[in-house]
């Protein structure tokens, strides 16, 4: 009997049963806000309508108010906010995009994300430039976590369709002397609490026009200093998202 107590005290310290390992994998889900961030979405469409305006871009083609729909998580049955606007179906990004009302260039983002359905695909753009993708299936530079056509994460770390995930994200603006481009953007990236790009440049935005700021400037290098929101992108899929806090980093 003795042994048996010992043994199981023993899982219990290190985490094999009790649910600890759950608690360790799960520590980067319902991040509160830091001190000096501001809660941007709390799956509410208080909190979209607050925080958020449609971009209107060159294929903007929805209409107010904003048609990003509360819906009751699957996971946990609180609110939830869907990408799945009508304007964006087909793949047509940029058609209903949702950006941030505020503007930023250095910052600390963390954003939640559920793929409801397998091919489900959405992005996050910082500064409305460079998107960070969110793609079922897909681990190319086009893919899960990619910093799209540019950088693949270290590591696959994404939970699959139905659960919930989490980028960490910091992000350094591009930097300017006498508006001439001195230094490229850059950005680290934890997913799902692991480190999946650390201090990468980047390069450009991808896409077009369509897809973000200074898209169809000389092809997406012709990065300016302009400061952006944060970007959701619409691609008539059913992508969740949730608990998204932004700090200002002076």
């Amino acid at each position: 009997m003795k042994s048996k107590t010992l043994f199981f005290t023993l899982l219990l310290f290190t985490g094999i049963i009790s649910g600890s390992i759950a608690q360790k994998a799960n520590f980067y889900l319902g991040t509160k806000p830091p001190k000096g961030a501001k809660l941007y979405l709390d799956g509410t469409a208080k909190s979209l309508h607050e925080n958020w305006k449609y971009w209107e871009g060159p294929r903007f083609s929805a209409e107010m108010p904003i048609k990003w729909a509360e819906v009751k998580d699957p996971v946990d049955g609180k609110p939830a906010i869907s990408s799945n606007d009508p304007a964006g179906a087909g793949g047509k990004y940029g058609a209903a995009d949702i950006v941030t009302k505020d503007e930023f260039r250095d910052f600390e983002a963390h954003v939640e994300f559920l793929v409801k359905n397998e091919g489900g695909n959405s992005g996050v753009y910082l500064q409305n430039r460079y998107e960070i993708q969110i793609l079922d299936g897909d681990y190319g530079l086009h893919g899960m976590a990619a910093v799209i056509n540019e950088h693949l994460p270290a590591k696959t770390v994404y939970n699959g369709v139905g659960a919930w995930n989490a980028y960490d994200i910091q992000f350094r603006a591009a930097r300017f002397v006498n508006g001439k481009l001195t230094e490229k953007a850059r950005v680290t990236i934890y997913f799902n609490g692991e480190k999946i790009h650390d201090n990468v440049e980047i390069q450009q935005v991808w896409g077009g026009p369509n897809s973000g700021i200074d898209g169809g400037n000389d092809g997406g290098k012709g990065i300016t200093d302009t400061p952006g929101g944060l970007k959701l992108q619409a691609e008539g899929h059913e992508v969740l998202y949730r608990n998204i806090w932004i700090k200002p980093i002076n």
